[in-house]
């Protein structure tokens, strides 16, 4: 076997990781794709004949492309005024797609990408490689540029954001489904004594309808947000159930075009976050055809 034909065949082995590590990293397919294509050609370029551990050099390697790539978007302010919501993965309400169960691993929420999302490029780095794939600081430090002791510390900032947040929510999908449900009958009839029912006293909702909408806006507490989707409801949608990043959530369509996605976090039986993607560039970019049928 050729030697370009035989590390093809490895990096394949590893694919499904190293989307899944770029994937936490930036927030996005699109550029977790465009990541990992970078691994490979940078894979395919070099005399690996001295590395032992393909798999954590290639992790190696993403985490590197991935830091540039935030640090890049940084620079060249991409990001909206209010920045915006990070891409989900739709899933049909019956069950998560093969393909997205290690990208989903480890309860990988849009909540939680939404707190990763508020960290600095180096703290993201450090929290996702070292909490979410067990990878040393030793190994973490010079893709920094920091000491081991640095790298860890960047870690536990991290870390304390995200617990601070507290994005997990509730293990029963079907007990979410049954809260989420109860929250669109009661948008639907307009009942907003049921709505605020369904809803934490201090929830969030986040919408991100695009930059000409002004980014991402967000809304807290249970009257406000109990308003927001009564007139939401007012729209007419057809809502389908499905699951976002896991979670139980849904998809919005008007005139049969996708208007919104939307994914619920409920913990202790209210739901205590909303976050609703409506922009209808980033909409068109989602493969929602696992909803068919």
């Amino acid at each position: 076997m050729a030697e370009q034909e035989w590390l093809a065949e490895r990096f394949e082995e590893h694919r499904t990781h190293l989307r899944a590590v770029a994937y936490r990293m930036l927030g996005s397919l699109g550029e977790a794709d465009d990541a990992v294509q970078e691994a490979w050609m940078r894979l395919s370029r070099s005399d690996t004949s001295g590395v032992e551990n393909l798999g954590g050099w290639l992790t190696t390697v993403v985490a590197r492309v991935s830091l540039n790539m935030l640090r890049s978007r940084g620079r060249r302010r991409e990001e909206p005024i209010g920045g915006h919501l990070p891409e989900p993965i739709v899933d049909r309400a019956d069950g998560t797609d093969p393909e997205h169960e290690a990208l989903l691993a480890d309860a990988v929420g849009l909540a939680l990408l939404v707190v990763l999302e508020t960290l600095s490029p180096a703290e993201r780095l450090a929290f996702v490689l070292h909490d979410m794939f067990a990878v040393p600081f030793d190994e973490i430090a010079p893709i920094v540029d920091r000491s081991p002791d640095a790298a860890r510390q960047l870690a536990s900032r991290a870390r304390r954001r995200v617990q601070a947040e507290n994005t997990a929510p509730d293990a029963d999908l079907d007990a979410q489904r049954e809260v989420v449900d109860a929250f669109f009958a009661a948008a639907r009839d307009g009942d907003f004594e049921r709505l605020v029912a369904v809803l934490d006293p201090d929830v969030v909702l986040r919408a991100d309808a695009g930059p000409l909408a002004g980014g991402l806006r967000e809304v807290r507490g249970a009257a406000e947000v109990a308003g927001r989707a009564q007139a939401y409801a007012r729209l007419a949608l057809i809502m389908q159930p499905a699951l976002i990043n896991g979670t139980a959530g849904g998809v919005s369509t008007r005139d049969g075009q996708p208007f919104s996605v939307g994914a619920f976090t409920v913990k202790g039986g209210k739901i205590v976050e909303i976050d609703i993607l409506a922009d209808p560039e980033r909409l068109r970019e989602l493969d929602l055809t696992v909803l068919d049928g």
